[in-house]
């Protein structure tokens, strides 16, 4: 078992095969980066004490941006409905129960809502937390220079990560701009498409059929 800043990577039949679907599938980038995702989530798990299931953090990690890639991306749904709704399928296909495959379909497809997931089971807690720390570096004093060290060198961030995400997030969300209303992902439309018109919310209030 491979162990990373303490954290034992899962290494279940059904984990290992969940490593081989995202890697088989995911750039360079988001592997590594689905990877760092867990493992900072688990290690927040572990300081605050947190009782979760690593493997299904691990499954939620490692699924979590399988949305923005081709073969799973919807014509009209959010990427990360995309990436629960391929984790869903995965799991079922293995014969995980339904509340399961539930906790883990939410835990992807609220993991860029800030502000409610710290709340819920810490399975979902948990894959926020991990995201918004390799994203965004929320928690980042809280990570010892020692573990932070040993998970970018078990998996790498390479020389321009936050250029780079950024891009990824653009090329898996382009075609579908209207799925960025009311979420984070219209910041990146803004910045990649200067013209890019986002909806708003008071607009859609008062244009609507309501007389008053």
């Amino acid at each position: 078992m491979t162990t990373i800043a303490g954290i034992h990577i899962p290494d279940s039949q059904l984990a290992r095969e969940v490593t081989d679907v995202v890697r088989d599938t995911e750039t360079d980038l988001l592997f590594h980066h689905s990877r760092r995702v867990f493992l900072f989530g688990a290690l927040t798990g572990k300081n605050k004490q947190r009782v979760f299931d690593p493997e299904l953090l691990y499954i939620g990690a490692m699924f979590h941006d399988m949305g923005l890639m081709p073969g799973y991306s919807s014509p009209d749904k959010r990427f990360e409905v995309d990436g629960a709704n391929a984790a869903a399928d995965f799991l079922r296909r293995h014969g995980i129960a339904e509340n399961t495959i539930d906790l883990v379909w939410t835990s992807i497809a609220l993991h860029t809502t800030p502000g409610i997931p710290e709340f819920m089971k810490p399975e979902v807690a948990l894959l926020t937390a991990g995201v918004e720390m390799d994203v965004l570096g929320l928690g980042f004093p809280h990570v010892a220079d020692s573990d932070r060290a040993s998970i970018v060198e078990a998996h790498p961030r390479g020389t321009q990560f936050k250029q780079d995400i950024i891009e990824a997030f653009y090329q898996g969300i382009k075609r579908k701009p209207d799925t960025t209303f009311g979420n984070v992902k219209a910041d990146v439309m803004a910045l990649k498409e200067p013209h890019f018109h986002r909806g708003n919310f008071c607009s859609i209030i008062m244009a609507s059929a309501w007389p008053h």
